[in-house]
């Protein structure tokens, strides 16, 4: 299997595993909390089969990357990116980040700028501040993101497959629920060694990418649910929209924040349209 190795700890190798499908431009996947590479599967697949290379990697601590004690933040994960990209030698990428993915895509452009990006897509995203604060009176309150991390200290596996209900939107009225998409979030989510499934709550939760979205320079895509219950849009994508200069905002209507899932024709769709778009802008 593929890996980059990003740095070190207690003498060892820290490792990155990542899955590369295709030829052509490269599109590049950030995957959400608590899940890995596999999440974007679906996009990877489409794209890979209309002429993309498609790179997914696990981020450290998640999947099939080294489980690290420490680095489990936002600068880590966005540095550990930027080591990727620099070790296949990526130029011209599309960055796709879904949920915390879109804070590692945000911070990965606020620390290390665009000149290896074409474009960059935000899904569902964390940017630009989950947390409740006196400027940011729509985020959640600290006191969620403690319930998070003693639902994970208290019996992560039950936590993990509780979360898969709101994460899909299975928990509404007459939602068509698949019990194969919510074993594959568990799995993915147990992937995870635990100082990342306990940290991450922070680095998504309470890292502030408001700045990092100000040195957007590329175009960019926000896609968002209007029935997130994970992250809720009001405080999310329509906030990010306003400050990533010429971003897209597409509004998914009733879509809960695993879209790239259960509402994969519709994302892919989407994509497409706008890595085309794009394509033909830098020609």
């Amino acid at each position: 299997m593929p890996y980059v190795t990003v740095g070190k700890e207690n003498g060892s190798n820290i490792e990155l595993y990542y899955k590369d499908w295709g030829k052509g431009q490269p599109v590049v996947f950030s995957h959400g909390w608590p899940l890995s590479a596999d999440a974007f599967e679906d996009q990877m697949s489409f794209l890979s089969a209309r002429g993309f290379r498609c790179i997914a990697h696990d981020r450290r601590g998640h999947g099939r990357s080294t489980q690290t004690f420490d680095g489990n933040d936002m600068d880590t994960y966005a540095d550990d990116l930027a080591t990727l990209t620099k070790a296949l030698d990526l130029k011209d990428a599309v960055h796709v980040g879904h949920s915390t993915g879109g804070g590692e895509v945000a911070r990965y452009i606020g620390r290390h700028g665009s000149k290896r990006v074409a474009k960059a897509v935000l899904i569902s995203a964390v940017p630009p501040l989950m947390l409740k604060t006196p400027t940011n009176p729509a985020g959640l309150p600290v006191e969620e993101f403690d319930k998070l991390r003693a639902a994970v200290q208290a019996d992560r596996s039950q936590f993990f497959k509780d979360l898969s209900m709101p994460f899909y939107g299975y928990n509404r009225p007459g939602a068509k629920i698949s019990e194969g998409v919510r074993e594959s979030f568990w799995l993915q989510g147990m992937l995870a060694g635990y100082p990342a499934s306990y940290d991450c709550i922070k680095a998504f939760g309470q890292t502030d990418f408001t700045e990092d979205l100000k040195k957007f320079d590329v175009p960019t895509l926000i896609l968002h649910g209007d029935d997130d219950q994970i992250v809720p849009i009001v405080a999310a994508g329509l906030q990010s929209a306003k400050i990533v200069k010429g971003a897209v905002l597409k509004v998914i209507p009733g879509a809960p924040h695993g879209m790239c899932t259960i509402l994969k024709d519709q994302i892919n769709a989407e994509l497409f349209a706008f890595l085309g778009r794009s394509q033909q802008a830098t020609a």
